[in-house]
């Protein structure tokens, strides 16, 4: 049997090279697009010993030219699109690059498939920010959506122009509406590894303490080694539909860190309120963490929950690591670093 042919763009990231190992044990021949020059920011595929086994091809979301070339050539089976500008934070600064990447980006890739590859099934990453702030308990896939970022605004134009070419011209596209997932080759930039990282410097003495924004946004957080098995199994259905995936439940940032500092022997206790507010650790009367108001958005989504019951009963979907256990495995790694 003919081996599968799978391009992974954005592979550098923790879900591309996570889904790429995937697709490898499932004896997928896997393409990674990258952009130019991004050689050095393959340490995920490293990590994961994959480095050899992946074959990288140049792949520019805002070079149109570039994208018809990969897919016209690729004769890809499946294509995932995990690239991104995918920092939240980073969209209030940089609207017009944010949206060039997460949303004409799509477009020239569904653009591409339509004209060079209509045989080729396509993921869209889509996010649970396109929810806003909901006022739904949980949001499912007939929640509406209330973008507040320049990041979820343009995720939404490409999920909904995936829809859009599902509908009028018969691809086989969907995506997925993936709730905040974490694992330990998650990037810096990302509030749980910046937790978890400070956490782990403070333990060996290289940082006093460390700064956060918003303790009180609550978020649904799983495992990314989980959530792609969910990318992949989207791909393997007869028709093509958009699914929620989630854990199902929902924490507080300042719920994380109290998980996470327990992993390095911190008992914290926590005092004032607002931008006074602080942790203390109960041993030590260490600060372990104050309040800095540029860590605060500008405009917050207080509260997200996600309902991923139809993946359950379609895709025969469901998490595997729940959050502590996912805390651990993110603390040991930051530790065995510390410790090699």
């Amino acid at each position: 049997m003919k081996k599968k042919r799978a391009l992974i763009s954005g592979i550098s990231g923790q879900d591309g090279a996570y889904l790429a190992r995937l697709l490898l044990n499932k004896g997928y021949t896997v393409y990674g697009g990258e952009r130019q020059n991004a050689s050095g920011s393959l340490w995920r595929l490293k990590e994961l010993g994959i480095e050899k086994k992946v074959k990288i091809v140049p792949f520019e979301l805002l070079e149109e030219n570039n994208v018809n070339d990969v897919i016209r050539n690729g004769k890809f089976n499946e294509i995932y699109n995990l690239a991104a500008q995918s920092f939240v934070g980073n969209s209030y600064a940089s609207p017009v690059f944010t949206s060039n990447v997460n949303a004409l980006g799509v477009a020239r890739i569904l653009e591409a498939i339509r004209h060079f590859s209509k045989n080729s099934k396509f993921y869209q990453a889509s996010t649970s920010e396109m929810y806003g702030n909901s006022k739904k308990k949980m949001q499912n896939e007939e929640t509406d959506f209330k973008p507040v970022s320049p990041y979820a605004i343009s995720k939404l134009y490409a999920h909904w122009l995936v829809n859009m070419y599902r509908d009028a011209y018969g691809l086989f596209c969907c995506s997925g509406i993936l709730f905040n997932h974490e694992s330990p080759l998650r990037g810096e930039e990302f509030v749980t590894k910046k937790i978890i990282s400070n956490l782990a410097k403070i333990k060996y003495g290289l940082l006093s303490r460390m700064s956060l924004g918003n303790l009180y946004s609550k978020r649904d957080w799983g495992f990314s080694m989980d959530y792609v098995e969910a990318m992949w199994k989207m791909l393997q259905q007869k028709k093509p539909e958009n699914f929620v995936i989630s854990s199902g439940k929902t924490y507080t940032v300042k719920e994380f860190v109290n998980k996470a500092a327990k992993n390095f022997g911190y008992n914290l206790q926590w005092h004032g309120k607002g931008l006074n507010e602080k942790a203390i650790d109960r041993n030590s009367k260490k600060i372990i963490v104050t309040i800095d108001k540029k860590y605060f958005r500008p405009t917050e989504v207080n509260y997200l929950f996600g309902d991923s019951r139809r993946a359950n009963k379609i895709l025969q979907w469901s998490p595997k690591t729940d959050l502590d256990t996912l805390i651990k495995r993110m603390c040991e790694y930051e530790i065995s670093k510390h410790q090699s």
